[in-house]
């Protein structure tokens, strides 16, 4: 309505505000999809044990840990994986626009970027948040691998394991993985923030869906699914080259991916996969419905029931991944 557009024009566009969406949007996804992660990172290494599987499943790998562990220890790296989300999503979110229009040059006012374009602008703003972030990844996967029976504890916390990494392998031990983590994040966040957009563009155009909530709630699941079909691989590969297990050391990422080819297979590269999908798929839908919400929030007239159904939609949506999870699990047994 003309009444809206006036409004929206009294919104601030400038890259402080949309990066600043964009952290804090992803720092609630972190929190709130944050165990499904923990369950991820253990299900990618247990192939690196000698001593077989731990764990059969995303389930039971998180009632294990929550049983023979602690519930808390499903929360391990939490305080570095906020970190990594208010420097990497800021980056890789907050940047993206700008990056459309860079390659864009020639666009007209009403046009809507290609497809490559958008996949370009992706890689690139993946690469770069990924670039500055990669010591808050390092840090968050070692945390959250610790806390197993029987495992000597490495680290006391997120500020003692930041200490002993400076410590015992330098300033370059904060970027140990980070070719594989380029090219993880590069293809994750192309294929997130490509797929939504254009997603989101072909249903406004061709559906009678507006842009509201469900249509937001539709295109982030269906980000979170082409970034998990794309990027479990090299999702794995970062996590073992970062995690260091003693006795299991890997050259390169390429050394890595044969070892992990040869030892365990094609499938290997995608364990964790269900724990992943639970992970992507409500973590792209809860980020991206807030990142919308946010950029709209300074808009006059936005008010409490808004973001009551906001609020509603994000807990809704957890709690549909994981019934629609547990009873695919259930089907299977």
């Amino acid at each position: 309505s003309r009444r809206m557009s006036e409004k929206q024009k009294k919104a601030p566009t400038y890259l402080g505000y949309h990066m600043m969406s964009a952290g804090i949007a992803a720092s609630i996804a972190e929190v709130l999809s944050l165990p499904f992660d923990t369950a991820k990172v253990r299900l990618q290494i247990q192939g690196q044990q000698t001593t077989g599987p731990r764990y059969t499943g995303l389930f039971n790998c998180v009632k294990s840990i929550a049983v023979q562990e602690s519930p808390i220890n499903l929360f391990n790296g939490l305080v570095p994986g906020i970190q990594r989300q208010l420097v990497f999503a800021s980056l890789r979110i907050g940047l993206y626009d700008p990056i459309v229009k860079f390659y864009s040059p020639d666009l007209k006012k009403g046009e809507n970027p290609t497809l490559f374009k958008k996949i370009l602008a992706g890689i690139t703003t993946g690469a770069i948040g990924i670039t500055v972030a990669n010591p808050t990844d390092v840090v968050k996967i070692r945390l959250q691998d610790q806390g197993k029976p029987g495992q000597v504890k490495r680290y006391d916390g997120w500020v003692d394991c930041y200490s002993k990494i400076a410590r015992n392998e330098g300033i370059t031990g904060f970027w140990t993985g980070w070719i594989p983590n380029v090219m993880r994040n590069s293809i994750i966040n192309a294929a997130e923030l490509a797929s939504y957009f254009q997603i989101k563009q072909t249903l406004l155009k061709y559906t009678p869906l507006k842009d509201n909530l469900l249509t937001h709630t539709i295109c982030g699941f269906a980000a979170g699914f082409c970034a998990l079909l794309f990027g479990n691989p090299v999702d794995v590969i970062k996590t073992r080259l970062m995690n260091k297990t003693a006795g299991v050391q890997y050259k390169s990422a390429v050394d890595c991916a044969w070892k992990t080819l040869k030892y365990e297979g094609f499938f290997a590269f995608y364990k964790g996969c269900s724990a992943n999908f639970v992970r992507l798929g409500s973590w792209n839908t809860i980020m991206f419905i807030c990142l919308e919400q946010m950029r709209r929030i300074l808009v006059p007239g936005y008010g409490k029931e808004q973001l009551l159904l906001t609020l509603n939609t994000l807990l809704s949506t957890q709690a549909l991944f994981i019934s629609s999870y547990q009873r695919l699990d259930q089907k299977k047994k």
